[in-house]
C-alpha cells in the first residue's frame, strides 16, 4: 500500500481550561492549519485524524467508565467548527471522498491523563464501556500513517513521546514522517494553587444508552455531520466482549424519493452510497483492530435493501442504517430504542417524535441535543485568522457553505464548466 494514500494523524493536547470557542481557536487553529496545508494535495483526496487526548474518563473499572457527554460534544463542536473556517479560508473541500484537493478530517477523542503511570509500553486494546479508548489502545489499532503531525510545545512533545513509545512496537514511524506544527497558547485557569478542575468533573456524568437512534440525509458528509454522528456514537454504553448483547446505533437516513425537491437534487447521492460513508466514517471511531487498515479499509457491511449493518469490536456494537420514508423512521416503530440524538435545528421533530411515541402509550426518548457549528463562531473565527487580509464572509453566507447543498452546487457548476467548451466546439 502507497504511505501516500494513508491518513495522516495530528496529535493535539488537552485543551484549555475553560474550553470555548476563542480559546479552542487560539490553542487549535495553527496546529491544524499547518497539517491542512501539509498534506492537501490536488491530485487526490487525503484524510487527516485529529486525536485529541483528553483525560475525560472516570471510574473504578473498564465496565464502569463515565464522562460527562455536554463536554465532549461541546469540545467536538468547537473543533468542527475550526476545521471548517480554515477549510474555508486554504479552499479545501471537507466532504468525505470529495476528490482532488479535498481533506476529509475526522476526529477522535482520547481518554488519556499524562499524569497516569503506565507499567509498560506494551499497547494494549483494552476497550471500555464507551466508545472512548486510551492511548494504548488508539496506539495499537490506528495505523499505518502516511504523517504525523505534532505540536512543537511541551505538552504536545510530552504527547508525541509517550504515543511513540507505544505506537513503534506496532507499527514502523520512520523519522521523515514525523512533522512539527505550530501550536498556540494553551491556558489553564485554575485556583490560585495552581490546581485545575476539568470541566467534564464539574458535570455530572452522563447516562449511557444500549440503543441511541438519529436520523438525517447525510449527503456528501461534512463537519456537520461528522459533529453529529461522533456525538452519537458518545452515548453508547458499549458492553464488554462477552458480557452481553451488542449495543445498538440506528442511523435513519432520509430515502431518495423524499430528496427530489431538494436543490441541484440531481447531484444527491443515491441512498446506498450515503449508508456506506456515514458506516466507513463511524468505523473511524469504533473499529479496533491490532491489524488495522494496512490490509482492510473500510468495515465488512452487509447490505441489504435499505437497511445497511457492519458491527464493530468484536461484535458489542452494530451500526444499522435505514431508509426512512417520514420524519419518524424506526423511533415510533421500535419501543425498546432509548434516546435519540437532535441537534439544534432538528430539536422541533424530536419534539413530534416523542409526542408521537406517548400517543402511542410508549415512553418518551431520552433528547440529546448537539450544537451547531455556530456561523457567528465560525465568522469570529475566520477574521481571527485573517487578520490584515479581507473581512470575514457575512455570517450567512458562511453558514450555508458547510451544508450539503453547497457542496452541490459545487459539482453543478464545476459540471457545467466542463460541459461549456464542449457545447461550444459543437456550435462553431
Amino acid at each position: 500500500m502507497a504511505r501516500s494514500n494513508l491518513p495522516s494523524l495530528l496529535l493535539l493536547p488537552s485543551p484549555p481550561e475553560p474550553a470555548n470557542q476563542a480559546t479552542l481557536g487560539a490553542a487549535y487553529r495553527p496546529s491544524l492549519e499547518m497539517a491542512l496545508e501539509n498534506i492537501k494535495d490536488d491530485s487526490r483526496s487525503s484524510t487527516l485524524i485529529v486525536a485529541v487526548a483528553v483525560p475525560f474518563l472516570s471510574g473504578p473499572s473498564q465496565e464502569s467508565k463515565r464522562f460527562a457527554w455536554p463536554d465532549a460534544q461541546s469540545l467536538l463542536a468547537g473543533l468542527y467548527t475550526i476545521v471548517a473556517v480554515l477549510c474555508e479560508k486554504l479552499h479545501i473541500g471537507t466532504d468525505v471522498d470529495g476528490g482532488p484537493g479535498t481533506v476529509d478530517t475526522r476526529i477522535v477523542l482520547l481518554d488519556h491523563d499524562r499524569n497516569r503511570w503506565f507499567p509498560d509500553f506494551l499497547p494494549i486494546i483494552e476497550p471500555n464501556n464507551t466508545v472512548l479508548v486510551d492511548l494504548p489502545s488508539f496506539a495499537a489499532a490506528y495505523h499505518p500513517w502516511n504523517c504525523v503531525f505534532h505540536v512543537q510545545s511541551e505538552a504536545g512533545t510530552h504527547l508525541k513521546n509517550i504515543y511513540l513509545k507505544f505506537a513503534q512496537t506496532v507499527q514502523k514511524i520512520a523519522d521523515e514522517q514525523l512533522v512539527a506544527v505550530d501550536g498556540g497558547p494553551i491556558v489553564h485557569l485554575g485556583s490560585a494553587s495552581g490546581t485545575v478542575t476539568p470541566s467534564h468533573i464539574i458535570h455530572i456524568p452522563t447516562t449511557l444508552h444500549k440503543t441511541v437512534c438519529l436520523g438525517g440525509t447525510f449527503d456528501y458528509l461534512h463537519p456537520g455531520h461528522k459533529l453529529l454522528l461522533t456525538a452519537g456514537a458518545l452515548l453508547l454504553d458499549v458492553p464488554t466482549p462477552l458480557s452481553g448483547p451488542p449495543c445498538e446505533y440506528i442511523i435513519g437516513i432520509t430515502g431518495d424519493e423524499l430528496l427530489r425537491n431538494k436543490k441541484y437534487a440531481e447531484y444527491v447521492q443515491p441512498w446506498d452510497e450515503r449508508a456506506r460513508s456515514v458506516i466507513n466514517f463511524l468505523a473511524s471511531i469504533l473499529d479496533l483492530s491490532r491489524d488495522g487498515w494496512e490490509e482492510k479499509m473500510g468495515p465488512e457491511i452487509q447490505e441489504k435493501d435499505g437497511d445497511f449493518q457492519a458491527t464493530f469490536r468484536n461484535d458489542s456494537i452494530v451500526v444499522q442504517c435505514v431508509r426512512i420514508h417520514d420524519a419518524f423512521g424506526p423511533t415510533v416503530e421500535r419501543q425498546d430504542i432509548e434516546c435519540l440524538v437532535v441537534s439544534g435545528e432538528t430539536r422541533s421533530g424530536g419534539k413530534a417524535v416523542n409526542d408521537k411515541r406517548t400517543a402511542q402509550g410508549w415512553l418518551p426518548l431520552e433528547t440529546f441535543e448537539v450544537d451547531v457549528l455556530s456561523a457567528d463562531e465560525a465568522v469570529a473565527e475566520m477574521a481571527a485568522a485573517q487578520v490584515g487580509s479581507a473581512a470575514a464572509a457575512p455570517t450567512e453566507n458562511f453558514d450555508a457553505k458547510i451544508s450539503s447543498t453547497e457542496i452541490r452546487r459545487q459539482r453543478a457548476e464545476a459540471a457545467a464548466s466542463k460541459a461549456a467548451p464542449t457545447a461550444a466546439t459543437i456550435s462553431s
